[in-house]
């Protein structure tokens, strides 16, 4: 069954970076779009950023552009986001997003704070 488990999440200081990772498993990786979301508290859970299956094309929400950085290891099953110039309003749960025919599929997520 399809499973995506993310990991990487923290406190940390505004202008502050993280690294957030999703393994995945279940299905074939390579052939598969991969997207983040973000929940924070109160609000509706929403999109962040999508990488294509090679990696050759990556998007990005406005509110996050020029900040994060979406990609990919095809041989290690796993998706990245490079987060760098953290700002409160980041503080959101993470989550790891992939569509699998049809059917939507989410990780249980991974907490990011970002308070001094």
């Amino acid at each position: 069954q399809v499973q995506l488990v993310e990991s990487g999440g923290g406190l940390v200081q505004p202008g502050g970076s993280l690294r957030l990772s999703c393994a995945a498993s279940g299905f074939t990786f390579s052939m598969n779009y991969m997207r983040w979301y973000r929940q924070a508290p109160g609000k509706e859970r929403e999109w962040v950023a999508l990488i294509s299956n090679t990696g050759g094309s990556t998007n990005y929400a406005d509110s996050v552009k020029g900040r994060f950085t979406i990609s990919r290891d095809n041989a290690k099953n796993t998706v990245y986001l490079q987060m760098n110039s953290l700002k409160p309003e980041d503080t959101a749960v993470y989550y790891c997003n992939v569509v699998v025919q049809y059917a939507n599929y989410w990780g249980l997520g991974t907490q990011v704070t970002v308070s001094s």
